[in-house]
């Protein structure tokens, strides 16, 4: 039977769970994930589950932080004056937006706090220093 290895592509179905068993991704209910091993098309973690797995094999295993979205970087947490923000922009805690970074480059990033004089924003990836479980079953590997 083949085994996925660098350059195999894989059709698997999955489950993403975090460290207290809420599911946050699934591919259950709608087409399984189609990827190469090797491309980084996928988290390093999961990508590494799934080598050396066979068509019908599957396992669960938890996947670090450092080899899933990465760590979190206090760096990235930002506080802007509340008068730098337009009035136009929704800043309820929890609020996604995308911003302009000094350079042009763009950001998106999470409100994580709103008072009076200051809007805090957070950069990091949602799912960053976060480890995550994943429930794998290799459909096919070609």
């Amino acid at each position: 039977m083949t085994q996925a290895t660098k350059g195999s592509k894989v059709l698997v179905q999955y489950t993403g769970r975090f460290e207290d068993g809420t599911v946050f991704d699934t591919s259950i209910g709608r087409e399984p994930l189609e990827f190469v091993v090797g491309e980084g098309k996928v988290i390093p973690g999961f990508e590494a589950m799934v080598e050396g797995m066979s068509s019908g094999e599957e396992k669960t295993e938890t996947v670090p932080a450092e080899l899933a979205y990465g760590v979190r970087h206090e760096e990235l947490i930002m506080e802007v004056p509340r008068e730098r923000i337009p009035d136009n922009i929704k800043t309820e805690v929890g609020t996604m937006m995308q911003i302009t970074m000094e350079g042009g480059q763009t950001a998106v990033v999470k409100v994580e706090e709103v008072t009076d004089s200051i809007v805090k924003l957070d950069a990091n990836h949602p799912l960053a220093g976060k480890d995550l479980t994943f429930q794998i079953k290799v459909i096919t590997v070609d």
